[in-house]
């Protein structure tokens, strides 16, 4: 097994914000490779952040974003376990790189479950509808709707899409490293965009 050296730990380190004990299993883990470890590291963030998830969460921010003069703005409500994390610069700068992000992806809802019905099924109509028109026979529709409503959430739902400022990223992959990094439980509970013009 190869010696990590602290320039190892330290790029590691600089690339994900974790720990430098962290970084350090890492990499030994990963015999020095360091995509590898980043690797390691979020499914260990992952990890951590379902160990975390039923812990009660009081405390929170509410951010505000103001875009294009004044045109657009979003508030969106984070919570997390303490005061103390709710004051933190990390959680505080995370939530308003969310708050910017539902600015410029206009997600529908937090989790597909945050959905209207209604909208939900006007979607379903037009896919079945869309599959009829191509001739498919109906014990394939039922898939071909699956399929598209899978690619509506990951559209349309806060937590399935691409971060937009790091599209290999989800919103979930970001909240689940900030969970890591933080070492609380943290949800992005709710948000609403406001945009002139729009009803």
């Amino acid at each position: 097994m190869a010696a990590i050296s602290a320039a190892q730990v330290k790029q590691l380190r600089e690339k994900t914000g974790s720990g430098m004990m962290d970084c350090k299993q890492a990499l030994t883990q990963c015999d020095g490779d360091i995509e590898k470890a980043i690797d390691f590291l979020r499914k260990k963030g992952l990890a951590t952040a379902q160990k975390r998830a039923g812990r009660a969460m009081s405390q929170g921010i509410i951010q505000s974003y103001i875009h294009m003069g004044g045109k657009l703005g979003v508030l969106v409500e984070v919570n997390c376990e303490t005061d103390f994390v709710a004051k933190n610069d990390e959680f505080i700068s995370f939530t308003k790189n969310i708050a910017m992000h539902i600015a410029a992806s206009n997600p529908l809802g937090v989790r597909p479950e945050d959905i209207a019905g209604d909208i939900v099924e006007r979607e379903k109509d037009i896919y079945r509808d869309q599959a009829r028109e191509m001739g498919k026979p109906e014990n394939v529709i039922e898939k071909i709707i699956e399929g598209k409503l899978n690619k509506f959430y990951k559209d349309n739902c806060l937590m399935n899409q691409a971060y937009v400022r790091d599209p290999d990223l989800t919103v979930a992959d970001l909240l689940n490293e900030m969970i890591a990094k933080i070492g609380e439980n943290i949800t992005i509970k709710r948000f609403v965009r406001f945009q002139i013009g729009e009803s």
